[in-house]
């Protein structure tokens, strides 16, 4: 597929989704949310951003970076509620899923550099899982960073617990010798467990860890010093607190190490990457056709008290990132409303 075709597809995807979720927020969330992507625009991105903890969100940061202005950062609420910091549109927060778009972006390197196949199977990677995991055998590098593998989504066990730091292992056990979701490549699902995988295989296949893979080959050619691998490699005190609603506390000092899930950064640095990554300028025209196959080119990201968003609106010219502080009850539905509204009032101006 040609990459203004996987654009345009990509784009067609993203309309629907926002009529699905429209469509659900009116029929099955309170008014509240629903009035939220209804309700006039104010001016500002900063305005829109001051009524957010009215929305039940302890703390916003949002970063715009739209061609021909300077990049601008705004935040409201608090970076730690307990100690009444207020948000700081330069912390440090736990990006989540977002974290997938570097591996997959070092995933195509290696693979344009001829270190892996798209088409080399579970089996032969790791083949301590042929016996484990179903299909190992047909299931190849490219399903599993399409979504396309049928390998179950361990955090969607019901052994799987979220208020507790998680490592690797614990979450690959939750899904071995269970049966596949689907037959591999004949449908989509998201799975984490398939990033799980593909960091092991990076890791296996340059024998070191593909953070500092990561670091050396995407972060440092861009100027990142403010995106990091794991949460420990941080001072907690520059990391945004999370909340989690119903949930005593600040989730901050859990520690989710899980490949594609574990990254820590400030929105800027995350604006930054999502940019290099839409304009060409961080890989190569055999790496950027590599990863356009197999990965879009924008995510959002969950994790217990930590929302994200980011996307470039290649019609604006304009790289958007949003992190919300809180996540349960209804933050996910105000957060997308949010991050909606923020690119309505760009497209507007």
């Amino acid at each position: 597929m040609k990459l203004r075709d996987n654009k345009r597809l990509v784009w067609g995807l993203r309309g629907l989704a926002l009529l699905v979720t429209v469509g659900s927020i009116w029929l099955f969330a309170p008014w509240q949310a629903a009035l939220l992507y209804f309700a006039p625009l104010p001016d500002t991105v900063q305005e829109l951003l001051d009524d957010a903890p009215a929305e039940g969100l302890d703390g916003v940061i949002a970063y715009v970076d739209k061609a021909g202005l300077p990049p601008a950062f705004y935040a409201a609420g608090w970076k730690d509620r307990q100690a009444r910091i207020p948000a700081d549109p330069h912390a440090l927060f736990k990006i989540a899923s977002i974290s997938k778009l570097y591996i997959a972006a070092a995933a195509a390197k290696m693979v344009a550099a001829h270190q892996l196949s798209l088409e080399d199977t579970l089996a032969h990677m790791l083949p301590h899982y042929a016996d484990s995991i179903a299909n190992a055998d047909r299931i190849t590098l490219a399903m599993m960073l399409r979504h396309r593998s049928g390998i179950p989504n361990f955090t969607d066990s019901k052994q799987y617990r979220w208020d507790t730091s998680e490592d690797r292992s614990r979450g690959l056990d939750l899904v071995l010798n269970q049966p596949a979701d689907f037959e591999p490549d004949s449908a989509y699902a998201y799975s984490n467990t398939n990033f799980l995988l593909v960091g092991e295989i990076l890791d296996r296949t340059l024998g070191y860890s593909h953070r500092d893979y990561i670091k050396a080959e995407i972060l440092a050619p861009l100027g990142l010093s403010h995106t990091f691998g794991l949460y420990t490699d941080v001072d907690p005190a520059d990391v945004a607190s999370g909340y989690v609603v119903g949930f005593e506390g600040d989730t901050k000092a859990l520690n989710f190490v899980t490949p594609g899930g574990s990254m820590v950064a400030t929105a800027e640095d995350v604006g930054i990457f999502l940019r290099a990554l839409n304009d060409g300028s961080l890989l190569n025209d055999e790496e950027q056709a590599v990863y356009t196959s197999v990965y879009p080119y924008e995510h959002t990201g969950l994790l217990p008290g930590y929302e994200s968003f980011a996307r470039y609106n290649r019609d604006i010219d304009a790289v958007v990132v949003l992190f919300v502080s809180t996540s349960g009850d209804n933050a996910w539905l105000a957060g997308e409303a949010i991050f909606s509204r923020i690119m309505r009032i760009l497209e507007a101006k």
